[in-house]
């Protein structure tokens, strides 16, 4: 599978706002997999019923979070942007405006107050035992990270991977940084001729796993075996759309 045709298909399908192809699926996909790895409570179905309709179909029990739905509704808004920046380089602003995309609209009064959606954080965070960087060194820790990036003249399945670990190890925003970091591994794959992936739900633990490993001791293997996974199963995913 040519990897050029699965980008221009996205972008000619999400074009033409039509349902049931390559390009509606992997919206709601991707939507469903990565808000639901992060705790959301919506549901696949309610996924697909959120992007086809706008409204959510379920039973009168369950309680709907709004931030919930809120951040499913941003992530399609959010995947249609990086589809309309996909030849751009990474920079920090590109990487502040996904963050704002993804969350805005998301924060309580009390949020607002220390939470800035689309900039770095403010206040220090963590990741299990995974020591991010503090607030005053992010803007220091992704030039570095970007530098060292872009100036990669040929960026490989192992770069894009690389630069998700090292992403997720800076912890730049308060909130959202694993979404706009696969996200982002989604992009940089399109854009250099890669198969794209979407970490599923499932694969929650191996891919918390592989970070791990990766950032403590420098373990490549878990995390590359989970992307390759996901790997397999966005190619057949494609190939039942395109071939």
């Amino acid at each position: 599978m040519e990897i050029k045709k699965v980008k221009e298909v996205l972008i000619e399908q999400m074009n033409l706002n039509l349902s049931g192809n390559l390009y509606h699926k992997t919206q709601i996909e991707f939507a469903y997999n990565t808000n639901h790895m992060e705790g959301s409570t919506i549901t696949k179905d309610e996924t697909a019923s959120i992007y086809d309709t706008g409204t959510i179909i379920t039973d009168a029990e369950k309680i709907i979070v709004i931030k919930d739905v809120t951040e499913t509704k941003n992530h399609f808004t959010l995947f249609k942007y990086m589809l309309q920046t996909i030849d751009d380089n990474l920079t920090e602003d590109l990487i502040k405006k996904y963050h704002f995309i993804l969350k805005n609209g998301t924060l309580t009064e009390d949020e607002k107050k220390w939470f800035k959606v689309g900039e770095y954080k403010t206040l220090k965070n963590f990741v299990g035992d995974i020591t991010t960087s503090l607030p005053n060194n992010v803007s220091k820790d992704m030039k570095e990270l970007l530098n060292w990036y872009n100036a990669l003249s040929v960026k490989k399945l192992e770069d894009i991977i690389e630069f998700h670990v090292r992403f997720e190890k800076i912890h730049p925003f308060q909130d959202g940084n694993g979404r706009v970091g696969r996200i982002i591994m989604f992009k940089e794959c399109l854009k250099n001729d890669i198969m794209p992936f979407i970490i599923e739900d499932r694969n929650k633990a191996f891919y918390i796993r592989g970070l791990k490993e990766y950032q403590l001791h420098n373990e490549k293997g878990y995390l590359m075996d989970t992307c390759l996974n996901s790997q397999d199963n966005y190619t057949k995913l494609v190939e039942f759309f395109l071939e």
